[in-house]
């Protein structure tokens, strides 16, 4: 068995937790993070090779884990990753869906449909037939926890970024609505709101025509109080603690981890 902190409100020994787009970023992250702490794991993402390095990874710590190629786009494969948390470890305590994709950084006139769609079908339809299913298991479990990725584009404009925004903002409104139809079976779902972080997703937008990496990433960065990007990590420790067993009063919540924008 990994070390983990026996910290009761980081204490996730025994829990099965399931992480789609667990290849890289937050995904990766969390599922060490969790790991760690005891938790066995379902890790699914749609970059196989990227997925494998991690299993490895976790493997060489004596951390419990299953993984499976997933597209969260299809609602077979959402189903098969429940599934295999179900036969493999005997149900399912946390799930999150983290799986996404950027935006392409347009003016709304600009969207065109096949941009929207595609937004639409990883960010949107990726965490509603994550839920479906995840929510039936737990339902009939009487237990489980819920943590959906959105964005800071999620609760607010998100200038140049239609498609992904209104996306974004419909993960809110799943999540908030399944909290609520989902309480009294003591299933609790939140959704946490990031702003820019450093990861590859955030690593791989394109700078403005003239502009290098470093001062796109001093544009992104003027507009938060801290004058800096978030750091992976720092997301992390946040979905970490949402996803503690012992937070059993906090359901229908959207946090802002955003180095104080929303204070705004």
């Amino acid at each position: 068995m990994a070390e983990f902190q026996r910290d009761p409100l980081l204490d996730f020994t025994g829990k099965v937790a399931l992480i789609t787009g667990a290849a890289s970023g937050f995904g990766a992250l969390l599922a060490e993070a969790l790991g760690r702490r005891g938790a066995r794991l379902v890790l699914g993402d749609i970059n196989e090779d990227g997925l494998h390095a991690v299993v490895d990874k976790l493997t060489a710590q004596d951390i419990e884990v299953q993984a499976v190629t997933c597209d969260v786009s299809s609602e077979t494969d959402c189903a098969a990753m429940v599934a295999l948390a179900r036969e493999n470890f005997g149900g399912l305590d946390i799930a999150v869906n983290n799986a996404g994709i950027a935006p392409p950084q347009v003016h709304f006139e600009e969207v065109d449909e096949e941009t929207f769609d595609r937004q639409h079908s990883v960010n949107v339809k990726g965490v509603f037939f994550g839920m479906k299913h995840q929510l039936k298991l737990m339902r009939g479990q009487k237990h489980g926890i819920i943590l959906n990725v959105s964005s800071m584009a999620g609760i607010g404009g998100a200038p140049k970024a239609a498609a992904y925004a209104g996306a974004k903002h419909s993960v809110v409104g799943l999540t908030r609505t399944a909290a609520v139809e989902y309480a009294r079976h003591n299933v609790r779902v939140n959704a946490i709101c990031p702003f820019f972080t450093l990861t590859p997703m955030v690593a791989g937008l394109t700078p403005p025509p003239g502009a290098s990496v470093e001062q796109l990433h001093g544009l992104l960065s003027a507009g938060c109080p801290m004058k800096r990007l978030g750091e992976p990590e720092e997301v992390v420790n946040a979905m970490v603690m949402l996803c503690s067993p012992a937070l059993t009063y906090v359901t229908g919540q959207t946090l802002a981890v955003d180095g104080g924008v929303s204070a705004y």
